[in-house]
């Protein structure tokens, strides 16, 4: 039997989503002249599908289903984004100059997020069969070693960041590789050498593009009185910006979650979503959220989240096949890398990514992703012992 307090947690996530998609949809659904239901109808059936997704994966066997669910995911997902740019405007839906979502049925699709599953899954079932084969090595054999992941993360890199302008998405992969491929067996000092690496790189791809380094200064120009207080004034004086126009959304996500204070000015009663912070019932669906339920409604989202995270960490912890501990531990560090980069761009600690919160943030790709990647833990739960007894709810022979 799959572990049912992961399955609960995942439903009540859901419903957490489909309420802030009805309130906090009221200026775009003004905007684009649809019924006040609209968004929060589609969510609702975005939700209720996702969920029998979540039940009808639990149920399968991980020996027999999981190869397939993640190769599948990885592979399929790859190819569509390749093909994206390729694709004639009827079958995408283009925002930005970039073409993010393919177009199905009448519904759009974003590529990216099952492929995250699926990457995590490919390095899950290639790092498991390294697992403690790095002692002894140096730092120029792990370097070999980690060059194919390496070329396949660029390929990614260029696809999500360049293609389809998409940063934040290559931040969050980049991060749970790094952890993966620690707990996989590799050395600090590799470590060390990667993450520096891929910081290089993150700048790179900054300094490449005018939007991002503009944006960059906007936020910096709207967070650097409370960065540089904590410096010597002779060094905060030089970083200083001046004559650089503050971030437009950050100031309103400060003062959506300000106008929230301890309990929140009640259930459709915000005013910031109202024209002010854009895509509120998507990118900045916590700021929305602080706004009309206040911190203590803030507290809730955060701790059903810590639940959740730490439901997966314990099915990893509690597994014995090395595949389904990695794998486990990537879903964990993917959905909450994911909501610490989103909550850290709202509250203008670092730079907004655009990154959606699973489950809570409007949208039917981002939800079923994730319920995916829930299900597929959850078949993993049921080889595992979740209680005070020690037994496996498979049998290791089964």
């Amino acid at each position: 039997m799959a572990d049912k307090k992961l399955f609960v947690v995942t439903a009540i996530l859901i419903s957490f989503g489909i309420i802030a998609s009805y309130t906090l949809s009221t200026y775009v659904v003004l905007l684009f002249d649809t019924t006040p239901y609209h968004f929060a109808l589609r969510q609702l059936i975005f939700g209720l599908f996702s969920l029998s997704v979540v039940f009808g994966l639990s149920l399968l066997d991980p020996k027999k289903a999981l190869p397939y669910i993640g190769f599948s995911l990885f592979f399929i997902s790859l190819i569509a984004m390749i093909a994206m740019p390729f694709l004639p405007a009827s079958l995408v839906t283009e925002v930005g100059g970039a073409k993010r979502w393919i177009k199905l049925f009448g519904f759009s699709i974003a590529p990216v997020e099952f492929f995250k599953v699926g990457f995590i899954y490919f390095l899950a079932w290639s790092f498991a069969r390294k697992i403690d084969d790095h002692k002894g090595m140096g730092l120029k054999e792990e370097t070999l070693r980690f060059l194919p992941y390496a070329f396949l993360l660029m390929v990614a890199m260029v696809l999500i960041a360049i293609v389809q302008n998409d940063l934040g998405q290559v931040v969050v992969i980049s991060l749970t590789l790094l952890f993966m491929m620690t707990l996989s067996g590799s050395s600090m000092k590799f470590f060390g050498m990667i993450a520096s690496a891929a910081f290089v790189s993150f700048i790179g791809f900054i300094l490449t593009a005018d939007h991002r380094v503009n944006r960059i200064m906007s936020w910096w120009a709207t967070a650097q009185d409370t960065y540089l207080s904590l410096l010597p004034d002779f060094l905060a004086s030089r970083l200083k910006l001046e004559n650089v126009s503050e971030a437009y959304q950050i100031g309103h996500s400060y003062n959506a979650i300000n106008n929230g204070g301890f309990f929140g000015v009640g259930l459709g009663n915000g005013t910031f979503k109202l024209g002010f912070l854009s895509e509120v019932h998507t990118d900045f669906v916590l700021a929305g959220i602080a706004e009309e339920f206040g911190f203590i409604g803030v507290l809730v989202v955060i701790l059903s989240f810590m639940f959740f995270i730490q439901r997966i960490f314990k099915i990893a912890n509690r597994t014995k096949e090395k595949t389904y501990f990695l794998f486990s531990v990537g879903v964990g560090l993917l959905i909450s890398l994911s909501l610490l980069v989103n909550a850290y761009g709202i509250s203008g600690m670092t730079p907004i990514k655009g990154i959606s919160v699973a489950f809570l943030s409007y949208g039917g790709s981002t939800t079923l992703a994730a319920s995916i990647a829930v299900g597929m833990v959850l078949m993993i739960s049921k080889t595992c012992y979740l209680g005070k007894e020690k037994r496996y709810l498979i049998r290791e022979d089964d």
